[in-house]
């Protein structure tokens, strides 16, 4: 009678909570301008027309206790709302349910019960209460030994969040890495994390510009072992030189010389891949002057 794309849609034209839409299609045979009618007299598409715009903004955040911890990012469409209590408040909240889950994914998160109702209908009461599009966008889940540390690094009000796990050294050795992971923007953990096709994209690219520069096509592989290496250097967290480090000193031999060794990272960026819309003011008024 539906799809589950059916659902998508209608999820993202209303703001409504999954379930909510499943039965808004179930009671209009699928049909979508009913469904969405039917949210609406039922009072459950308050975030109507929020769904086309475009959440770049929001915080990121972190929560560690004992031998587990979830660090999420959550989109605002403005940094004006980021900021509002009432949406750190939503943030944390939110934090705490995924914090005391098993889920792994985004879908079965939405799918959580709050107690009251589940994170997507928390969500949606939210957009109703604050006003604009907010999207749960992401999160990781982490559990730790005994033996092993989590580091946690919170920037800009939230704006960068970073969380590490190390086997051995300590919390303060690993709040400094997470510092670093904040600052420098690692990609991958090692060298081996790098994916094959994107290492062979980037020798691709070194090579013509070696070629181009005029090297000689002999001497060219023997050049590119070197500039891997330095590749390397600037995406790969171990190979990276520690932003503390007086002596050149890498992020791996800096935690190894701690006792130390780096097993997960995770570095979430506010609005990071995501789109943003370029306001034109002018067309804007303009529009409202002729609307």
């Amino acid at each position: 009678m539906f799809s589950a794309s059916d659902v998508k849609e209608l999820r993202e034209r209303t703001g409504a909570g999954m379930m909510d839409c499943k039965k808004a299609l179930d009671a209009s045979n699928g049909d979508m301008e009913k469904a969405i009618d039917w949210l609406r007299e039922n009072g459950m598409a308050k975030a109507e027309k929020k769904g086309s715009r475009i959440a770049a903004e929001g915080i990121t955040n972190i929560k560690v206790d004992g031998n587990k911890a979830v660090i999420l990012e959550v989109n605002s469409e403005t940094d004006f709302v980021a900021k509002n209590a009432e949406f750190q408040s939503f943030v944390e909240k939110l934090t705490d349910v995924i914090f005391n889950s098993d889920v792994t994914t985004v879908e079965d998160a939405l799918e959580l019960s709050t107690g009251s109702e589940t994170v997507s209908e928390m969500i949606t009461a939210a957009i109703a209460k604050i006003g604009e599009k907010l999207s749960f966008r992401r999160f990781e889940r982490i559990t730790k030994t005994d033996s092993q540390v989590f580091g946690a690094y919170s920037h800009m009000g939230g704006k960068i969040g970073s969380l590490v796990l190390l086997e051995g050294a300590n919390e303060e050795v690993a709040k400094d890495v997470a510092m670093h992971i904040a600052a420098m923007r690692p990609a991958y953990l090692t060298s081996k994390d790098v994916p094959e096709e994107v290492l062979n994209r980037e020798k691709d690219v070194m090579r013509e510009q070696l070629l181009k520069e005029g090297k000689p096509e002999d001497k060219v592989e023997q050049i590119l072992v070197g500039k891997v290496n330095k590749y390397y250097q600037d995406v790969c967290l171990v190979d990276q030189i520690y932003i503390k480090a007086e002596d050149k000193e890498t992020v791996g031999k800096f935690v190894k010389t701690n006792g130390g060794e780096i097993l997960n990272m995770v570095r979430y960026e506010v609005g990071e891949g995501i789109e943003k819309k370029q306001e034109n003011f002018a067309e804007e008024v303009m529009n409202q002057i002729h609307g």
